[in-house]
């Protein structure tokens, strides 16, 4: 019997899918949550094979939890459920060495054949993901130009950006003048929302 987790932030989505995923005979439920928080409590004490995450929910992202059970608790399967295919989350996500990538959009059939195959020791992403990963456009920024990008990003000020970089505050909006001008963006939201698109943050 394969024990399960289920952590998605989506009520209705959570328990469709958990009973759907009950319904097999060698599968079982074991807790599901709407919080990234109480998920990784549950799962630390409930000790599941596998466990199905939701990248964005409230207390503690899909990857964030990835990361964690990969430091603490190698033996749990993670399985990533997404409606975002997204090269960053997916880099993300392999990084933190999940056995499985999925779109939530896909047959509950597919989900079910992943669980066992991670369970057999394989990894399974979702085809369009990895092409999504190849065919990736190639970031025009220099590395310095992604960092104070990133820095922004996570809502840092100019000058805050400058203190953590050990830069000048003319040199940060220097260079994302030249951000600006290479990602033909407008402003500096629409500049991160075109990186973050493209997995260059």
């Amino acid at each position: 019997m394969i024990k399960l987790y289920l952590a998605e932030d989506q009520q209705l989505l959570n328990t469709a899918l958990a009973g759907i995923l009950d319904l097999e005979d060698d599968l079982t439920m074991v807790g599901t949550a709407v919080n990234g928080q109480v998920a990784l409590d549950q799962i630390e004490t409930l000790q599941p094979d596998v466990v199905l995450l939701d990248i964005e929910m409230p207390g503690m992202t899909g990857l964030e939890i990835a990361r964690q059970l990969h430091t603490r608790q190698p033996q749990i399967k993670v399985i990533i459920l997404t409606t975002f295919a997204q090269p960053s989350y997916f880099k993300q996500a392999i990084s933190a060495e999940v056995a499985g990538y999925l779109l939530k959009d896909g047959p509950s059939d597919d989900l079910i054949v992943a669980i066992h195959s991670v369970m057999m020791g394989k990894v399974v992403y979702a085809p369009e993901l990895v092409v999504g990963l190849t065919t990736q456009t190639k970031n025009p920024l220099s590395e310095r130009e992604t960092e104070v990008l990133r820095a922004i990003a996570n809502g840092l000020s100019t000058k805050q950006a400058a203190e953590q970089l050990f830069l000048s505050d003319g040199t940060v909006r220097n260079y994302m003048s030249t951000i600006l001008s290479k990602l033909d963006a407008s402003n500096r939201v629409e500049a991160i929302q075109i990186a973050r698109h493209n997995g260059w943050l």
